[in-house]
């Protein structure tokens, strides 16, 4: 672990720079403002530690230099000197979970439920590379990543923000993804930051910010491992959980925050706060912050009511109800980092090494996302052998989500809640695309439900089925509102809840059209190739039965040719579950239960035949 405190010469920075601070210095480097909601002139009036982007927000026309043009005039307004203003350089926070997602014509990853279905931290190393890259050809500083939750119930609308349902892949990644995106934090880093602290995957019927309710011991094993091999990494900055643990609030649990966290774990950066997460504490704000900063939080992402935090914290000072105590630990870890980081001593942002970088969306990076999307796909079920498809076959593409860039992103793309069509996507590339550059007799069904199909005219159909976008509590599925009655009466504060994206977690009843769409075409006798994009494993017997084959794509991102690459043979499928695949919607099914019944068991996946190398299954294609 870097232990950044521990620095003999970092520690003695910090001390000269903090002797100069005013308090209300301080409680301005504890203040993350979202950039809607701030001036240059505010960064330096009110000496603002941090700004973030949230819910896609973005810049100009959202390009590279449209972020590097911001960031540079909000440090540059962070670094000017006067009587009342120390310059401290600020550090800018964004959501690059899968890529440097928010910004036009970035190369998009598959969501971190493909890559767990992967299992190979090599690529992981790469992928994390490609994003920090991207992330500092913005200009900016700081990436909200990885999450490291350990989802326990397909409910839950962040599912596919978790590798696996088992902590063992989730800690192995935790390692790769903090020491490739800290990178030594040399030039080519980014700071990472571990979220969500903690549990937040293992809520009760998966309710996004709900309560977690569990001993010690399984809290430990399960949710908490993933941390030790973060902060192990050296992880500079972790995020608090919306969620609550046995009814406390994560945000205002001083037990988990700074006992655990920071004494017995010995984590020496800083915690920040998730988006408005103190509100949530209690009906009083002003309470809320007391509650939250006495109980560990060091900065707060208080997006549009940062200026009441920044009062309201004075007054607690002045009060004595937060001591000072208090608020010099929360700036020694914010200027720690900033200073491990080499943040003082870099150039601004327009004149950074990699701002504005011609790699941004480059053909390389996006080859890193194609291959990650081939080694992501789970080959469920192949009867006949009907794949690999010969690629003079012909196909009918049918399906919602056969040509459509967003929808294949899913969530954390471009906006909060995703995008949908492909104009939004620019670079990428559908799955009819990727199938369209090989296959020489394909065609686009052009009918919502597949009545074009022809048996006449078409060998095989691809149908691309699956979810539309969703991101957190939107993304949620519940089947009445009695479970948020229940959960809300356990938990000592309040819950943020949104209105769920379902009710099932049967595909039928989610997507009904879905299913008309694969048994209009199977009645016509044409076998059919399913591919189903999804954040989530999903109810889906009766589309499976339907099926000849059934291929598990996730939400594979922008770069949707690696799926053709694997329907047609030039790689065979390598994943396999990191989440068991339900049979039915209850209970919630998941490696090491007692009782162990899933449709498809962990780590369960196909490959083409008993052909154990890629040159024998090609010479059974006549492709070699």
């Amino acid at each position: 672990m870097y232990k950044v405190l521990n620095d003999p010469a970092l520690r003695r920075r910090v001390d000269a720079l903090m002797s100069k601070m005013s308090v209300s210095q301080k409680i301005g480097q504890m203040t993350q403002a979202d950039r809607m909601t701030c001036s240059p002139e505010d960064v330096k009036r009110y000496h603002l530690g941090s700004v973030l982007s949230g819910a896609g927000s973005c810049p100009g026309n959202n390009l590279p230099s449209d972020w590097v043009k911001m960031n540079d005039a909000l440090w540059a307004a962070s670094m000017k000197k006067d009587a009342h203003h120390v310059p401290i350089p600020i550090l800018y926070g964004i959501d690059a979970i899968h890529g440097n997602n928010n910004v036009r014509g970035a190369t998009i990853f598959p969501h971190n439920i493909g890559l767990g279905a992967a299992n190979d931290t090599d690529l992981l190393a790469r992928i994390a590379a490609v994003t920090a890259r991207e992330v500092l050809a913005t200009g900016l500083d700081w990436a909200f990543a990885p999450n490291l939750a350990v989802a326990r119930d397909n409910h839950w609308g962040r599912n596919y923000e978790s590798y696996a349902e088992d902590p063992d892949i989730v800690s192995r990644y935790a390692s790769v993804m903090v020491n490739t995106l800290q990178n030594t934090l040399g030039s080519e880093s980014v700071v990472a930051c571990v979220k969500h602290w903690v549990g937040d995957g293992g809520t009760s019927h998966g309710i996004d910010q709900g309560d977690t309710r569990l001993d010690w011991k399984e809290l430990e094993q399960v949710h908490i491992k993933p941390y030790y091999a973060a902060l192990k990494a050296g992880a500079l900055t972790v995020m608090a959980s919306f969620s609550s643990w046995n009814g406390e609030k994560c945000h205002a649990n001083k037990f988990l925050l700074t006992d655990v966290l920071k004494h017995k774990m010995g984590f020496d950066g800083f915690v920040i706060s998730d988006m408005q997460g103190i509100d949530y504490i209690s009906d009083d704000f002003y309470l809320a912050v007391e509650k939250g900063v006495n109980a560990g939080i060091d900065m707060f992402m208080v997006p549009e009511n940062w200026r009441a935090f920044i009062e309201n914290l004075q007054n607690h000072v002045e009060m004595g109800s937060v001591p000072m105590e208090r608020i010099n630990d929360a700036v020694r870890r914010i200027l720690s980092v900033k200073f491990a980081y080499g943040l003082f001593d870099k150039p601004r942002p327009a004149e950074r090494p990699w701002s504005n970088h011609h790699s941004f969306g480059s053909a390389a990076h996006r080859d890193v996302a194609r291959e990650a999307v081939r080694k992501s796909l789970v080959l469920l079920k192949n009867n006949n052998n009907i794949l690999p498809l010969k690629k003079d076959a012909r196909i009918i593409v049918a399906g919602k989500n056969a040509d459509n860039c967003g929808n294949q992103c899913g969530g954390f793309t471009i906006d909060w809640q995703g995008v949908s069509g492909n104009s939004s996507i620019e670079g990428g590339t559908s799955v009819w695309q990727g199938i369209q550059a090989v296959a020489k007799h394909c065609e686009l069904s052009t009918h919502t439900h597949g009545l074009d199909a022809n048996p006449e005219l078409h060998d095989v159909a691809i149908v691309v089925i699956g979810e539309l976008p969703y991101a957190e509590g939107l993304g949620d599925i519940r089947e009445g509102d009695d479970i948020i009655v229940e959960a809300g009466s356990l938990v000592n504060g309040q819950l943020n809840i949104l209105e769920p994206c379902g009710n099932s977690l049967e595909l039928c009843q989610l997507y009904p059209d879905d299913l008309e769409t694969i048994q209009n075409i199977a009645k016509k006798g044409i076998p059919i190739v399913a591919v189903l994009l999804s954040g989530r494993p999903l109810v889906i017997n009766l589309e499976l039965d339907a099926a000849t084959a059934f291929v598990a794509a996730w939400l594979p991102g922008s770069e949707g040719q690696g799926v053709s690459d694997v329907l047609f043979g030039d790689y065979d499928f390598q994943g396999k579950l990191s989440f068991s695949w339900p049979r039915q919607t209850h209970p919630p099914v998941n490696k090491g239960d007692k009782q162990y019944d899933p449709l498809f068991p962990y780590g369960y996946g196909l490959t083409y035949s008993k052909e154990k190398t890629r040159s024998a299954y090609r010479r059974r294609l006549g492709l070699a």
